[in-house]
């Protein structure tokens, strides 16, 4: 939420919340917490004060980042004269409006009317999230389906033919990437049934994570013309490690680490059709 612009809505007949809102250059929604303070009635800001902080709690304990939703700046403020003076603002997110409505005067008719405002429109942002993410993850996983069935065409040449060997090199794969986990410990990590497949139950960043590891894996087979089952295993692993550290240096989270995801079976979102090229598919091409 970086100030750089303030654009103002028109009063009309726009929610009091609505009208104090602004947005950035990036188009990136904040509420000033000076605004914020007046519109809910109070007018001494040290009271309001006390209404960011227990806020702020809140952001904390339900597993916020804090400085995600509150932002501190410096802005100045004429006071007659030309002259100017600094004050503290805290520049807020429509979670922290949320949060601060929450926990602020609840004998206040604002407040009341900002606490439906802020849930209302809360709940319309984690369902357009939440969306969001199921395409995500519904391309992805279809991605990581297409990419797995040239794999197994790529690997084939390099000597791994056999379904068991392909289930070794896949696993060497899952090693690489998760510090040595491979497919059977992160179905008991993450209690999954054996006929449950580990793909359907990863987030977006994981099967992305995932699907950059195959593509690179396919790439490095080709260019370096890997032969052998052994070679395969260990180019399959190497590049899962490199795909790791990577994350671990970007200050990621670790992909074993990463919240189970409902199985996307269930979601609902219609997908296509293989071609009939590719209905006798390799083994492991899921």
């Amino acid at each position: 939420m970086n100030q750089e612009k303030d654009n103002m809505p028109a009063a009309g007949d726009l929610s009091p919340f609505e009208r104090i809102r602004r947005t950035n250059d990036a188009g990136v929604e904040y509420w000033s917490s000076r605004d914020f303070a007046l519109v809910l009635g109070y007018s001494d800001y040290r009271n309001f004060e006390t209404v960011l902080g227990k806020a702020r709690l809140a952001c904390f304990n339900s597993g916020h980042r804090i400085e995600d939703h509150f932002v501190e700046v410096t802005e100045m403020v004429p006071i007659g004269s030309g002259a100017q003076r600094p004050i503290k603002t805290v520049l807020l997110s429509r979670y922290a409006c949320y949060l601060i409505v929450q926990n602020a005067d609840p004998s206040k008719e604002i407040v009341a009317l900002g606490q439906n405002y802020f849930a209302l429109q809360t709940r319309r942002q984690e369902l357009s999230e939440r969306t969001t993410e199921e395409v995500r993850r519904s391309l992805l996983r279809e991605e990581m389906r297409l990419h797995n069935i040239r794999l197994a065409g790529t690997v084939r040449v390099a000597g791994v033919i056999e379904s068991r060997d392909y289930a070794i090199f896949q696993d060497h794969g899952y090693r690489g990437l998760y510090g040595g986990l491979g497919a059977k410990d992160l179905h008991q990590r993450r209690g999954l049934k054996k006929s449950q497949h580990i793909l359907d139950h990863m987030g977006s960043t994981e099967l992305a994570a995932n699907l950059f590891r195959t593509t690179q894996t396919e790439e490095k087979l080709r260019r370096d013309k890997v032969r052998g089952k052994a070679g395969a295993y260990l180019t399959h692993r190497q590049v899962g490690e490199k795909v790791r550290k990577t994350i671990q240096d970007l200050g990621g989270t670790m992909p074993e680490n990463l919240p189970l995801a409902e199985s996307i079976r269930k979601l609902g979102t219609k997908k296509k059709k293989p071609p009939k090229a590719l209905k006798n598919r390799e083994p492991g091409a899921d």
